[in-house]
């Protein structure tokens, strides 16, 4: 063995760090400041019940008036069906999600926001939304297209991992 380490890791070039990769530690800030950006109500059920990031991700998927199932759920967190499935029974546990039999499938259970904490959870979903819509609105529907696509890539490559 020659000492050398080749896994495909390489360093980025100034160019590109200075230009996009800066930004990134911004984007985890944010992120991380939403558990004190919650309202109350929300936070208190959060840090009673021990919730974390991962249950966040969960009803952010459920906030734009949507009834996935837990199946399509594990798709979209790419994690697997059985900490989703937990991560739903701990919220449904709180009151934030409801579970119910798909009609058109008996086998598949969807997942809803809770009449109770629908208007809360949509409403702070909004707030954090509120920059990242701000910049769409800047850029050209091309550039929208170019932005999303490169994130989904971006998203797409760290679940691969």
């Amino acid at each position: 063995m020659n000492g050398d380490v080749d896994d495909g890791a390489r360093v980025p070039d100034r160019e590109l760090v200075e230009g996009a990769l800066r930004y990134v530690p911004l984007l985890e800030t944010y992120y991380r400041r939403a558990h004190t950006e919650m309202p109350d109500e929300l936070r208190r059920l959060f840090e009673n019940h021990h919730l974390t990031a991962r249950h966040g991700a969960v009803l952010a998927q459920l906030a734009h008036d949507q009834r996935p199932s837990v199946g399509e759920l594990s798709a979209r967190l790419g994690v697997g069906l059985s900490t989703v499935s937990e991560m739903v029974g701990d919220l449904s546990r709180v009151g934030l999600v409801v579970r119910h039999r798909d009609p058109d499938n008996g086998r598949r259970v969807l997942v809803a926001l809770s009449d109770d904490h629908e208007d809360t959870m949509r409403a702070f979903m909004a707030d954090r939304a509120a920059p990242l819509l701000r910049v769409f609105e800047q850029l050209t529907p091309s550039q929208r297209e170019g932005f999303a696509a490169g994130l989904r890539a971006w998203a797409e490559e760290i679940h691969r991992g």
